[in-house]
Order: structure tokens, then C-alpha cells, then sequence
């Protein structure tokens, strides 16, 4: 029988609970404040992390996942007896880490040609961020333990990726805007008129759906936007951030909207709140 290894990285987002339960190996970006370096989603909580932000002048960043770290966990897990290696990454358009990842599974395979008849990596673009591809890892690795082939955990991998659609609303546009979601013009024209951006990602691009003004009518809007494009009766995520008002309003809207609870409510970590803000709320779910 297969032995298949769940691989992901940080910024899917991943609960703790669950990385535990379903015994997924997450890779930490380093997140640099100052002069510090901190390992995501290790060395603090999320509600930490939102509150060094707002206090911190200079906005953090993080580093990428190098070639030879992904060797390195590559060469450990296969020694580990495992047959199949499932890596699913950050949005390849934002990040050099999944280039990395495919260049360090060559180097691997150069130096040990013997793995390449027992051990297989497969190495998949999500194309998106947080916990649009955090929760295909998490479910992937469900069906995996109920029987699933790897070929068949990729499969529905690849295929929620391609479906999934990530809505959420910043509603501080500096760190949108140093990050490039949205451009120095747009958010200064938003923060002047009161407009709130709804975005999304496509194609592993971040995309403006449209502009909302004031806060009021942004889960509203939302909830528009979903009802027209999820597929019915598929569960849907909510995404918390440091906007508790906020997110609370759309746990109860969308179950008085949608019909039913949410299947899961998570808060975005160190990388995505570096890059959206830690002020935002959103939603996640299954495009028709």
C-alpha cells in the first residue's frame, strides 16, 4: 500500500489541530521584522502576529523557501520509507517557491536516480493563497487515509484548485497596496472616497472585482457576488483576520444567506496578513 506524505507551506494556512491530526508537514516561510527573523505560524499566534504588525512602522517581509530546504525535507521523506511525496504551493505568480521546489525535486533525482523507481514527488500550483489550497491538503489527505491512490489525491487536488474562489475584502489598503494587490493610485483614490475593494485571485493573478463604499455594505456585496457564482449546497470557509465585528456579521449572514453553517471559520497567518492587511474578512468556496 502507498505511503503518501501531505507537504505544504505556510501560507496555506493550515490549522494547527488539523496540521497535527492529519500529520501534514508544513514548511515555514521566515518572516523578517526589523532585525529579527520569526518563523511563521511557529513563533507566534496569528493574533500576535496582527498586533506586531499594526505596532511595527516598517511593514515585515518574508523570505522564499530555498532549493536546497526543499532537497533537504525531500531526501528526509524519502528515507522515510514513503512512497509519494504531495507538495502543494503558493500561488507560482507571487512566489519563487514552487520553481524552487520543482528545481530541488530535479537536483534530488540527479543525485539519487535509484528513488526514482519507489518515490515519486508531485509538486502542484495552487494558484492562490491561504486556505484556498490549505483546505485541498487537508482533504486530500482525508481521502488518502480512507484509501485514496496519490494520483487520485492530486486529481482532486488540481481540480479544487482550478474551482475554488477566494473573495475577501481589505479594509486597510496600505499593506494591499505595498504588496501590489492594489495599485498606490487605486488605494489612495479608495481611502479618500471610502471605497472598499472585493477581491479575488484568477488565474494566479489578484483581481478587483469591485469597489464598495463604506464598510457597511461590504458583507452585503459579498454575499451578492457568491450566491452567483458558488456551487449550491458546496461547503463554504470564512476567513477571520483582526476584524472581529466584521467577521462576525458574516458568520451570521451567510448562514441566514446560504442555509447552512460554515464548514469552517480559520484566521489568515503572518504571510497573507503581511501581504492583505490584517484588517479583512472573506469567504472560500467552490465556483460553479
Amino acid at each position: 500500500m502507498a505511503q503518501i506524505k501531505f507537504l505544504t507551506d505556510s501560507a496555506a494556512d493550515i490549522p494547527p489541530h488539523l496540521v497535527e491530526e492529519l500529520d501534514i508537514r508544513v514548511l515555514r516561510f521566515p518572516i523578517i521584522v526589523g532585525d529579527a527573523e520569526y518563523m511563521d505560524g511557529k513563533d507566534f499566534t496569528a493574533q500576535e502576529f496582527y498586533q506586531l504588525l499594526l505596532d511595527t512602522p516598517q511593514i515585515p517581509s518574508h523570505a522564499q523557501l530555498t532549493p536546497f530546504y526543499f532537497e533537504s525535507v525531500f531526501q528526509e521523506i524519502y528515507q522515510s520509507g514513503c512512497s509519494d511525496l504531495i507538495y502543494t504551493s503558493i500561488n507560482a505568480k507571487a512566489s519563487s517557491t514552487h520553481q524552487n521546489a520543482t528545481q530541488a525535486r530535479d537536483e534530488f533525482f540527479r543525485r539519487h536516480p535509484e528513488a526514482s523507481e519507489k518515490f515519486s514527488i508531485h509538486i502542484i500550483d495552487s494558484r492562490c493563497y491561504t486556505m484556498g489550497y490549505g483546505y485541498a491538503v487537508i482533504e486530500g489527505a482525508r481521502r488518502a487515509a480512507a484509501g485514496a491512490t496519490a494520483q487520485e489525491v492530486c486529481d482532486f487536488i488540481q481540480d479544487w484548485v482550478d474551482h475554488v474562489r477566494i473573495l475577501f475584502a481589505p479594509f486597510d489598503l496600505k499593506f494591499a497596496k505595498k504588496s501590489g494587490r492594489v495599485s498606490a493610485a487605486a488605494a489612495f483614490m479608495g481611502e479618500a472616497l471610502g471605497l472598499k475593494p472585493l477581491m479575488t485571485f484568477q488565474d494566479g493573478d489578484s483581481n478587483i472585482l469591485t469597489k464598495v463604499r463604506g464598510e457597511r455594505n461590504v458583507i452585503p456585496t459579498m454575499l451578492k457576488l457568491c450566491e452567483q457564482d458558488r456551487e449550491p449546497g458546496s461547503p463554504y470557509i470564512i476567513i477571520r483576520a483582526n476584524n472581529a465585528p466584521q467577521a462576525d456579521q458574516l458568520v451570521v449572514s451567510c448562514r441566514e444567506t446560504l442555509g447552512q453553517e460554515a464548514l469552517m471559520e480559520y484566521f489568515i497567518g503572518g504571510v497573507i496578513s503581511i501581504n492583505a492587511g490584517p484588517n479583512l474578512v472573506g469567504l472560500i468556496y467552490r465556483e460553479k
